[in-house]
C-alpha cells in the first residue's frame, strides 16, 4: 500500500501539472498526446512486472535465487535514489514540467506525448522493480498485490481531488513520511536479497541466526506477512542479514531526515 500511493501519487502529481498547464495555456487539443504518453508509459510499467514475475518463475531455483537477490539490490538503489531525488526536486518539479511542455507544444503532439511518457514511465518502473522485490520479501500470497493495488487506487483518487482543489495536503511533509516508511521497507528488501545470495553460498552465515521465533509465530500467519511487508522482519534472520538492515537504516536515515541547508543570497549591484 505505502509503494502505491507513494509512487501513484508522484505519478498523478506529475500527470496534473501537466494537464494544468496545457489547460492554462489553452491547448486542450494535446490532452489526447499526453493521456496517450501516460497510457504507453502505464502499459510498460505492467509489462515490466509481468516479465519479473514471469521470468522468475521460469528459473531454476538457483537461477530464482540469483534473479531475486539481484533485483533485490536493484530495487533499493531505485527506491533510495527515488526519495533523494523527490525530496531535492520537489520544489523545482513544476517549473521543470512547464518547461518541457512549453517546448514540446511548438514542436506538435507526438513530442507532448513523449514527455508526458518519460515524465510517468520513471515512477512506473521503479514502482514495478520495487514492488516486485517488496512481494518477494513478504509473501506468495495475495496480500501484496491487493495492497498495491488499493495504494494505487488511492493515489489516482487523491491525485483528481488535489487538481480539482476539493482537498488540501501537505505534500513536504506526506513524501518525508511515507520516504521514511519506503527506507525502512527497503531495508527489509535488502535484507531479503543478501539472504537469496547467503542460500547461494555467495555470502556466508546462512545458518547463524540472529533469532529463529518460526516454532511460535508461523512464516506464512498474518502478524509475520505483516511485520516482512514492512520492516522486512522474517521469522529466521540471520546476523549478515540483521547487520546489512541496520547499517542501511543507520547510514540513510539521518542523511534523508537532514535538513537541506538554505541556499546563500547573492547580492546584485544595481
Amino acid at each position: 500500500f505505502l509503494v502505491g500511493i507513494r509512487e501513484g501519487l508522484e505519478a498523478a502529481l506529475i500527470v496534473g501539472i501537466l494537464i494544468a498547464y496545457i489547460v492554462k495555456v489553452g491547448n486542450r487539443k494535446h490532452l489526447a498526446a499526453v493521456w496517450t504518453g501516460v497510457a504507453a508509459a502505464l502499459a510498460i510499467s505492467f509489462a515490466t512486472g509481468g516479465f519479473l514475475a514471469f521470468t522468475s518463475a521460469e528459473l531454476s531455483e538457483r537461477g530464482e535465487q540469483l534473479f531475486a537477490g539481484t533485483t533485490s539490490l536493484i530495487a533499493v538503489g531505485l527506491v533510495t535514489w527515488m526519495v533523494f531525488w523527490m525530496k531535492s526536486a520537489a520544489r523545482g518539479l513544476r517549473e521543470e514540467l512547464h518547461g518541457k511542455v512549453s517546448t514540446a507544444l511548438t514542436t506538435g503532439p507526438l513530442t507532448v506525448a513523449l514527455a508526458a511518457f518519460f515524465a510517468v514511465v520513471r515512477e512506473g518502473l521503479e514502482t514495478a522493480v520495487f514492488a516486485y522485490a517488496n512481494f518477494r520479501t513478504a509473501t506468495s500470497n495475495s496480500a501484496p498485490a491487493i495492497g498495491l493495488t488499493v495504494g494505487l487506487v488511492s493515489a489516482v483518487a487523491l491525485g483528481w481531488l488535489l487538481y480539482r482543489r476539493a482537498i488540501t495536503i501537505n505534500l513536504s511533509k506526506f513524501f518525508t513520511i511515507t520516504g521514511v516508511a519506503l527506507v525502512i521497507i527497503a531495508a527489509g528488501v535488502l535484507a531479503y536479497g543478501i539472504h537469496e545470495f547467503q542460500e547461494l553460498g555467495w555470502f556466508p552465515g546462512e545458518g547463524m541466526y540472529a533469532w529463529n521465533i518460526t516454532a511460535w509465530m508461523a512464516p506464512d500467519s498474518i502478524a509475520a506477512t505483516f511485520l516482512q511487508g514492512t520492516l522486512g522482519f522474517r521469522t529466521k534472520f540471520s546476523w549478515v542479514e540483521l547487520l546489512a538492515w541496520a547499517a542501511y537504516l543507520v547510514v540513510v536515515l539521518p542523511i534523508y531526515l537532514r535538513k537541506s541547508s538554505p541556499k546563500p543570497q547573492v547580492a546584485v549591484a544595481k
